[in-house]
């Protein structure tokens, strides 16, 4: 089960971008993560007039190791370590810092 899921409101803790927040945008693999706003590069791309893609340099966001992220607690705001327990025979995410569930409505 992973730790950081899509969806999942992040901070960076390492790196250029670092302090900065966004979601999860999507899972590359078992280690990389892309998250909004977060290493985003110019690339330049070729004109296709069949797909109605104009060429120039456009934004993209390139993936980023999910142990440079750490899932933000909205109870502090700020990052915070995850972990499991099992909870009525369901393995759920807990926060370190307070015990609380990840995602749970307070």
């Amino acid at each position: 089960m992973q730790r950081i899921r899509k969806g999942d409101q992040v901070v960076v803790i390492a790196g250029r971008d670092k302090g900065t927040k966004g979601t999860v945008l999507s899972r590359v693999d078992d280690r990389h993560v892309i998250v909004e706003g977060v290493n985003v590069v110019k690339k330049a791309v070729r004109p296709n007039p069949a797909l109605g893609i104009e060429g120039g340099l456009i934004d993209k966001a390139m993936p980023i190791d999910q142990s440079n992220v750490m899932l933000v607690n909205p109870e502090t705001g700020k990052g915070d370590r995850v972990g499991f327990k099992i909870v009525d025979g369901k393995k759920v995410r807990v926060f370190k810092s307070n015990g609380a569930e990840v995602g749970a409505k307070a």
